[in-house]
């Protein structure tokens, strides 16, 4: 498990190893190093600088690469504005590393490497002018593409950047920021290495869900067991327009191949015969209904929850006054782990997440980020602007654990923190979103003593599928039906390595 700063906590840390006796000069140094080690440097390089310290280290490179003998030339955006950076460019004048400044530079099609050195992770805002123009250049060259730290033009906090240059190697320096795995990174990084140089982190941070935290997470399973032993669930759902989010239900699917004992689908009971097919393995419970709709029933939900460990809510069940009132019934009475996921969400964010404060049950959240800004009265891009700051925020005042989904996962109680990098383009279809609430319902159920890395792990899981899925169905036919016959390979292979 990798630790992630925010831009802050590593702007802290840099500064604490500072006061701590390291000159900035010699972690600029030791940057430019990594930066060096981490790739395959094919001449002529153009080392393209900032005028800030990533510049610096842009500068240290430059030396060594003439070091190594690699022919390279620096290009200038202007005179360095760091004491640090001035000091490395002066080292490079002397050795009379050629330079040319920017606004003499047409196109970088003449070099086979270019180094990425504008910017670091504080940026913010937009890349426009002069920048813009070069970070154009940088994406037009056809070459290939070293970033130092960060990609220039994306924001370390949340990956956001329209103007931004496009990788095929970012070297991290001292720890992962989130700017490394939120919103547009995926499409930007083709990938990220984190150099660590020396710098202790302090303040806040992220956890990195990996293949090996999963894998420590599952218990073996034993002989002496039964269905009862790995939990009961129930997913209550569907309506007659989303038939298929509790049907696919990668729901049922994807919960009893995710490792839960006995699963129970809840469904309106005219849509019983048509999902009933679905639901080889699993149970199947008929909830009372009007034309194909949920109506609150005490009774049914008693049926439907009774003996379960976690319930799962809100699936295709429908914007309407009876999924509301369900809603409430559930966080009134419901005592185990309560998972709500879109119309459940859409419910919520109708009476009011303060709700959530008194709820008997353990709550976790689903939303994307335009259920999420539903629920914060604000805007999707205000949450992807600050998405770890107001999940964590979300989740400490409600207390709930909230699972923010994205191009990565944000998964957090408010107090811990973690991000899952696992998914792919092909999981942006219909019904991605029902195979998680399966797949997470299922862990909750056999793992309900650690909720949070139970709901990390199942995003990993989720992810992780989807990519095995998009490999054999491209990212254009894959449907979320494959990210659920996928399961068993991810499992395989945690359960493989493991021996």
């Amino acid at each position: 498990m990798q630790t992630i700063l925010t831009v802050q906590s590593m702007r802290e840390s840099d500064a604490r190893t500072v006061a701590g006796g390291t000159p900035g000069r010699e972690l600029m140094a030791r940057a430019a190093k990594a930066i060096f080690e981490a790739a395959e440097w094919n001449p002529p390089v153009a080392v393209v600088c900032g005028k800030g310290n990533n510049g610096g280290d842009g500068y240290a490179l430059a030396c060594l690469l003439q070091e190594a003998g690699i022919e390279c030339t620096l290009l200038l955006q202007g005179e360095p504005i760091t004491p640090d950076a001035a000091f490395y460019l002066e080292a490079c004048r002397q050795r009379q590393i050629p330079e040319q400044p920017w606004g003499q530079v047409e196109n970088l099609s003449g070099y086979r490497t270019v180094a990425d050195c504008i910017f670091g992770t504080g940026f913010h805002g937009e890349a426009g002018g002069e920048v813009a123009r070069m970070i154009e250049a940088i994406n037009c060259s056809g070459t290939k593409v070293v970033s130092a730290d960060i990609n220039s033009g994306i924001n370390g906090n949340n990956g956001l950047g329209p103007v931004a240059v496009r990788s095929d190697l970012t070297v991290s320096i001292g720890s992962l920021k989130p700017g490394h795995f939120l919103a547009r990174a995926k499409d930007v990084m083709k990938q990220v290495v984190n150099a660590d140089i020396g710098i202790p982190p302090v303040g806040r941070r992220l956890l990195l869900t990996e293949e090996e935290d999963v894998r420590n997470l599952l218990p073996p399973r034993l002989h002496h067991s039964n269905k009862g032993t790995y939990g009961t669930i129930s997913l209550i759902g569907g309506s007659l327009p989303y038939s298929g989010a509790i049907r696919l239900a990668g729901m049922a699917n994807a919960a009893m191949h995710s490792g839960v004992g006995i699963a129970r689908v809840a469904v309106p009971r005219s849509l019983c015969p048509v999902v009933a097919s679905a639901v080889l393995e699993s149970t199947l419970c008929p909830m009372e209904d009007r034309d194909g709709n949920l109506l609150f029933s005490e009774e049914s939900l008693q049926r439907a929850v009774a003996g379960t460990r976690v319930t799962a809510f809100g699936m295709g069940a429908g914007n309407t006054e009876d999924t509301r009132k369900i809603l409430q019934w559930l966080l009134q009475q419901y005592n185990g782990i309560l998972i709500l996921d879109a119309d459940g969400l859409n419910a919520l964010a109708a009476i009011g997440p303060d709700r959530l404060r008194t709820a008997q049950c353990r709550v976790i959240l689903t939303p994307h980020p335009g259920e999420f800004a539903r629920l914060n009265a604000c805007t999707v891009q205000e949450v992807q602007e600050a998405p770890v700051a107001m999940a964590e925020a979300f989740a400490r005042n409600h207390h709930a654990t909230v699972l923010l989904k994205g191009s990565a996962t944000l998964i957090t109680d408010g107090e811990t923190t973690y991000l899952s990098d696992r998914g792919c383009p092909g999981m942006a279809t219909a019904g991605s979103g029902d195979v998680l609430s399966g797949i997470l319902a299922a862990l909750c159920a056999w793992l309900p003593d650690d909720l949070l890395r139970a709901t990390a792990a199942a995003a990993w899981i989720n992810g992780r599928a989807g990519e095995l899925a998009q490999r054999e169905s491209t990212d254009i036919s894959m449907t979320a039906g494959d990210t659920v016959r996928a399961l068993p390979e991810v499992f395989g292979l945690l359960r493989n390595n493991s021996l």
